[in-house]
């Protein structure tokens, strides 16, 4: 029988072993996002974005929220955190000079300045 801590261990290294839900936890670092400010950085479908979000926050790297219509994910914080934080920060700075992640941040302080209404409605056309 395997022990939680040995589950935990496969299911976040699974999560990582996607290239799309690496460049979400990048996105994620600086703060909580709405889904579709996700979306409109990564430029994915909708439902794709939601799938990677459902494994990022069964493997316990990321925490979710739903105000309204929008469903919000940030990193945990306090203990739930513990175990992610050390892996987020490795990628941070293994991909630090990575120019898809400069990429991605870049669009992403645009995204951001934007209202998650707005992007919706934008999104949906």
């Amino acid at each position: 029988m395997k022990s939680d801590a040995l589950r935990l261990t496969l299911r976040m290294t699974k999560a990582l072993a996607d290239i799309q839900r690496v460049r979400i936890l990048i996105l994620l670092r600086p703060g909580e996002l709405c889904v579709c400010q996700i979306v409109e950085v990564l430029g994915l479908a909708p439902s794709t974005v939601s799938k990677h979000l459902s494994i990022l926050s069964g493997s316990g790297l990321l925490d979710s929220r739903k105000e309204g219509r929008w469903m919000y994910y940030r990193i945990p914080e306090g203990t739930a955190g513990e175990s992610a934080l050390p892996v987020l920060k490795w990628l941070e700075e293994m991909l630090k000079n990575d120019e898809t992640v400069r990429e991605d941040l870049t669009k992403l302080k645009a995204v951001v300045a934007c209202t998650p209404e707005s992007i919706c409605r934008r999104q949906r056309k």
